[in-house]
């Protein structure tokens, strides 16, 4: 999120400079120098109640790769385990030092919780630690803010930003509670603390406006399609699947792909041809994550309707990650909170060439329900599976004057399935 000095002639900027004041530590009147290059950052992992030690493993592993996509350099981990969260410190004093201990070591200007924290609990984790201190939420909204391109993306990013900072100005803001007076302007006033509020409600509301454009800009080309009898197709599915990679694959875009987490947020549509089919447009939309902050699935929601709206979801699943059937458990649990919970689905399990399912690249599995392909297996990468894949579409919304007839070397894996 960009800031803006504060100026007479700037009705938008904060009072304050709010956003910059967070930046920089200033919650609890706490400031930070940043070093040039990479954060070193020490991360933080609890296993919280009856949480398992191998579910506390994989989600260290998704940490590191978060950290690593927002451009920090780890130099330490702390993990543990508590019944529940401490109320001020969330990790219990006795953790807190070994966290500081961990980070004097290592000379850490940042540690980062793999887990949600009140401002309360941030800013008293500041004064213990005398460093800056990140939740999860706070470091996906800095890598979404570091990826998004376009002026769509960059708005959503500033809307999510703007409400997660809101939370932080009712918690951790303390030294704000002043009031406003001076000569001529004695009596209630307004305190600093309401004024900042005001202002960042103002901007919400702004920025709610402009993508509610959005959204109605959207419909309106969901109109156009419908009115032209072309059918819709979503990419979904967890971030770093292989999305952009099998969308560039179908429709022979140049969409950013790389191998790290959030690669590309903004949505690109596509024309896609597949032969004995009905017209066919693919969107690839932001991929999903475990504990995927609110604030960013509210703002996104412009972006999302995409996937909402679509007449057919292809699912893709990282087939070489050992956590694929949580991470589909995820991609569908995001997927019911905005509202595609009834649209239909088609499994893309992707990477057969990096899971030792290089023998099932092509293979269909059908629906004995509906008859329909249900799952098929690709790598986006090398193209195997590809044509198998183009045959599901096909089965999917065939040309009236065609009929579904998948290629051969998956015939023997329907039948046996």
């Amino acid at each position: 999120m960009e800031t803006k000095p504060l100026s007479k002639r700037d009705p938008d900027a904060v009072s304050g400079d709010v956003a910059t004041r967070t930046r920089a530590g200033a919650r609890g009147g706490l400031e930070f120098e940043r070093r040039r290059g990479n954060d070193r950052a020490v991360l933080v992992q609890l296993a919280l109640g009856k949480t398992l030690s191998v579910d506390v493993a994989e989600d260290l592993e998704e940490l590191q790769a978060l950290v690593s996509s927002a451009g920090a350099d780890v130099v330490g981990t702390v993990t543990g385990r508590r019944a529940t969260p401490d109320p001020a410190l969330f990790a219990g004093s006795g953790k807190v030092e070994e966290i500081a201990m961990t980070a004097s070591g290592g000379e850490a200007e940042l540690v980062i919780f793999n887990h949600s924290l009140s401002g309360a609990q941030e800013r008293n984790l500041e004064r213990e630690l005398q460093c800056r201190v990140v939740d999860r939420r706070a470091l996906i909204l800095d890598i979404f803010a570091q990826r998004a391109k376009s002026a769509e993306g960059k708005l959503a990013v500033e809307l999510a930003q703007l409400q997660h900072l809101s939370t932080r100005l009712v918690r951790g803001w303390s030294h704000l509670e002043r009031q406003r007076g001076g000569i001529g302007l004695r009596g209630p006033g307004e305190k600093q603390l309401e004024m900042d509020r005001r202002i960042i409600g103002d901007k919400i509301r702004g920025l709610r406006e402009r993508l509610d454009k959005v959204e109605r800009q959207r419909r309106t080309q969901r109109r156009q399609r419908e009115r032209s009898r072309t059918v819709s197709i979503g990419i979904v599915g967890y971030t770093n699947a292989g999305k952009s990679t099998l969308f560039n694959r179908l429709t022979a875009a140049k969409t950013y792909a790389a191998d790290q987490l959030f690669a590309t947020l903004d949505t690109t549509v596509r024309k896609l041809y597949v032969p004995d089919a009905q017209p066919l447009v693919l969107s690839d939309t932001v991929g999903f994550v475990r504990a995927l902050p609110h604030e960013l699935v509210e703002a996104f929601k412009a972006t999302l309707l995409e996937a909402v709206e679509s007449d057919l979801l292809l699912h893709v699943v990282d087939g070489a990650s050992e956590q694929r059937e949580q991470q589909i458990e995820t991609v569908n649990a995001v997927l019911d909170e905005i509202g595609a919970t009834d649209v239909p689905r088609l499994i893309v399990v992707n990477k057969c060439d990096l899971s030792g399912l290089t023998n099932d690249a092509g293979r269909i599995e059908i629906n004995p329900a509906t008859n329909l392909p249900a799952r098929v297996f690709v790598s986006a990468r090398t193209g195997e599976g590809i044509p198998a894949l183009r045959a599901c579409l096909q089965a999917h919304f065939p040309n009236p004057t065609h009929s579904f007839e998948a290629p051969v070397e998956t015939h023997a894996a329907i039948a046996a399935n």
